[in-house]
């Protein structure tokens, strides 16, 4: 080892065994003066002479030795850690001695070491357990794009075993779109009949270099049970409402037929068949009402957005109803950015829906806002009976009222989720009535509103 070109440092050895023997070199000289100034025979001189030097030399190896061996020792020890084995263990290791504490030190540490070691061991094996049999499939690719592993779902996916994918690349195994676009999304798989698959990507850092985890979770099974669900709710809502209206209407065509076939023909009976195609007719246009409010449920465009000053939305939208004063409680003023036809929409359906029910009893309706947590919420309360199960309201097509069709609610429902948003509605704590509740995340910062307070 060198300080630099020419140099050649002094090892730690060396310097010890210099400096033990500086240390003797003064009783060394002193003995050899007194000697050989003394009235002692040449034989005894040169005897004792090598005598003393010999004893200063030896002492001083053997100082050299006690500084050098244990230190050899721990660095032994320390390189047996180092290569993961920890059952060797330092003699003499104790605490009323400086030397003896740092070998128990470096046993201490070894006994440590190890147990993380096992730890690491059986964590890992528990993991890898887990990766092979969870049905997620999990990649990781380097910072070049190559496949560095892959779990036995992953395999399944990718229909290949892992040793025919490992170090491959994602362009050479027709997934390198995995690498790139938002996250998380849906996406189909690699391979046919694969199914949907939801992929989420995150990335992590190995020995200092980048590298890209992808998960993907199979989603088509829960799709496929929430279409179906889907699909028989609509189906039972459908049938139920045409069934409604088709069973009057059925009744009274078989009744106007038999009114047609009877002779001599009743007086009243020109009356009676005006009637009865008036209810044919009202039952076919409410039919008719209620698959163009599903058309329009089903077409919902998305939001084109733009400043919306709360405030002032949400005086025009109670000012629009005339039956009964919408009580408005002035929250911030805040501008935030969103479609401002759907959001008319939206509150009319919730002060509509809150007026019929205040309606019933002769209470009131009171729409407020306020800031809370980043998002705008709106609340529109009534005083009305109430509602036995809220969470059957937002099902499209349910309805408790006599001449509805159950879009309302469903409608204002997509709405807000268009825009990022909820929409939930409940009982009131305290009184009767019911309490909807509408949050709009306020992506633009807020801008205070001139005559508010």
């Amino acid at each position: 080892m060198t300080d630099g070109p020419g140099k050649r440092r002094v090892r730690h050895e060396q310097r010890v065994l210099a400096l033990a023997i500086f240390v003797g070199l003064p009783g060394s000289l002193i003995a050899l003066i007194l000697l050989w100034t003394g009235s002692f025979t040449p034989r005894l001189q040169w005897t004792l002479t090598l005598l003393i030097v010999g004893a200063w030399l030896g002492s001083a190896a053997v100082l050299r030795d006690w500084v050098v061996r244990p230190l050899q020792t721990l660095s032994n020890l320390l390189g047996a850690l180092r290569e993961g084995d920890f059952s060797i263990r330092a003699r003499d290791a104790r605490v009323d001695d400086a030397l003896g504490l740092a070998m128990l030190e470096v046993n201490t540490l070894g006994a440590t070491l190890r147990e993380q070691r096992l730890g690491a061991v059986e964590a890992s094996t528990l993991l890898r357990k887990v990766m092979e049999e969870i049905d997620v499939a999990v990649f990781a690719f380097d910072g070049e794009g190559h496949l560095q592993l892959v779990n036995r779902a992953g395999e399944r996916l990718l229909a290949r075993p892992g040793e025919r994918t490992l170090g491959r690349s994602a362009e050479e195994l027709n997934i390198a779109n995995w690498l790139e676009g938002p996250t998380p999304r849906t996406m189909d798989a690699p391979v046919p009949g694969g199914g949907r698959w939801e992929l989420r990507r995150t990335t992590f850092r190995q020995e200092g270099l980048r590298h890209h985890l992808v998960v993907l979770s199979d989603v088509s099974r829960a799709l496929r049970e929430e279409e179906r669900q889907a699909w028989k709710r609509l189906i039972r809502v459908l049938g139920h409402e045409i069934n409604n209206s088709l069973a009057p209407i059925m009744s009274l065509t078989g009744s106007l037929q038999q009114l047609l076939a009877r002779e001599p023909r009743a007086p009243d009976s020109d009356e009676d068949l005006r009637q009865g195609l008036g209810i044919i007719s009202t039952r076919a246009e409410a039919l008719s009402r209620f698959m163009t409010s599903y058309a329009r449920l089903a077409r919902l465009p998305p939001p084109e957005l733009e400043p919306v000053d709360v405030r002032a939305w949400v005086h025009r939208i109670a000012e629009l109803e005339t039956r009964l004063p919408v009580v408005v409680h002035d929250g911030p003023g805040l501008t935030i950015d969103a479609d401002g036809d759907q959001l008319e929409q939206l509150l009319i359906n919730l002060v509509t829906n809150a007026v019929d029910a205040a309606l019933e009893t002769g209470g009131g309706v009171e729409v407020s806002w306020r800031s809370r947590n980043g998002a705008l919420e709106v609340f529109v309360e009534d005083e009305g009976p109430g509602v036995d199960s809220p969470s059957n309201l937002f099902v499209p097509f349910y309805t408790t009222k006599p001449n509805g069709t159950g879009i309302g609610l469903a409608l204002s429902r997509q709405i807000a989720e268009a825009h990022g948003g909820t929409l939930s509605l409940e009982n009131r704590r305290r009184g009767s009535g019911c309490r909807a509740l509408l949050r709009l995340p306020t992506t633009q910062p807020q801008h205070q509103v001139a005559g508010t307070r």
